[in-house]
């Protein structure tokens, strides 16, 4: 088993984090982290940093849930209770800006959490330097 805390790194989290959100590489913050809307790059275009590896799986789509509910349900309630619009209105407005905010935070979060993986060194992004 193979000891962590040994490792050493020069990586901070928070300029990481900035970069992938921004979907740009955790490493030179240059080069696009995504080729498509969702599809990581195996490398990154500017740096050659090995992105390969890394697994973002579903955490991406988790996060924007979390994060697109809990900012829309209370509008939604807010919204209901002073204004009482009609339903059919409320509903294409909250609808409109739910799928919109979703669109918006998805590859976002997902270079997010690539970026958080290499700062960290998780998923073979120690053996990259």
């Amino acid at each position: 088993m193979r000891d962590t805390t040994a490792v050493p790194t020069d990586r901070q989290l928070w300029p990481a984090l900035r970069r992938g959100f921004s979907r740009k590489c955790p490493n030179c913050g240059s080069g696009p982290i995504l080729k498509s809307y969702l599809k990581l790059r195996e490398t990154c275009p500017v740096c050659r940093e090995d992105l390969s590896h890394a697994r973002a799986d579903d955490g991406p789509a988790y996060l924007t849930i979390l994060i697109v509910g809990h900012l829309m349900a209370p509008l939604l309630h807010i919204a209901f209770v002073q204004f009482r619009p009609e339903p059919l209105v409320l509903f294409t407005i909250f609808g409109i800006g739910t799928i919109t905010l979703s669109l918006y935070l998805l590859p976002r979060l997902k270079g997010a959490i690539v970026a958080f993986q290499w700062a960290r060194l998780m998923h073979g992004f120690s053996d990259s330097r």
